[in-house]
């Protein structure tokens, strides 16, 4: 029998990213080892097990707060891609991939932050698959 959040669909978008990310920052200059590639992953891998600890909890109010984490980790690594791409480090097109499914994720978390009896406001941050046309 598999564990209860194999079955998310938001778990496995996290997973997914977790993975993606872990393989692109293997590319990364080896002077960022300690910096932005250890950022990127932590965020990325966070935003995955704040779920799994999150489902293995007994009430909706703690999943919910572990569902909050995992939001604030997926902003954290929107941006550092972000910040990768721009600093030269991230191609544009494995950026694209990767904040695409970025954007995907955060879309499931909230969706499932929300369907636990969230306030159904607004999402933290945007869930727009494509940055605005200005950023570089």
């Amino acid at each position: 029998m598999a564990p209860p959040y194999e079955k998310l669909h938001a778990w496995r978008e996290c997973h997914e990213l977790a993975l993606g990310v872990y393989n692109v920052t293997k590319t990364f200059p080896s002077d960022e080892r300690y910096g932005l590639t250890s950022q990127l992953r932590r965020a990325a891998f966070s935003s995955a097990v704040n779920i799994v600890e999150g489902s293995s909890r007994k009430g909706r109010k703690e999943f919910r707060r572990f569902l909050d984490i995992s939001l604030s980790s997926l902003t954290e690594v929107g941006y550092a891609l972000r910040f990768a791409k721009e600093a030269g480090v991230l191609e544009e097109g494995v950026w694209r991939a990767l904040n695409d499914q970025q954007n995907r994720a955060r879309f499931l978390t909230w969706q499932l932050y929300r369907a636990l009896g969230g306030d159904g406001g607004p999402p933290p941050t945007s869930t727009n698959p494509r940055p605005p046309s200005t950023v570089t």
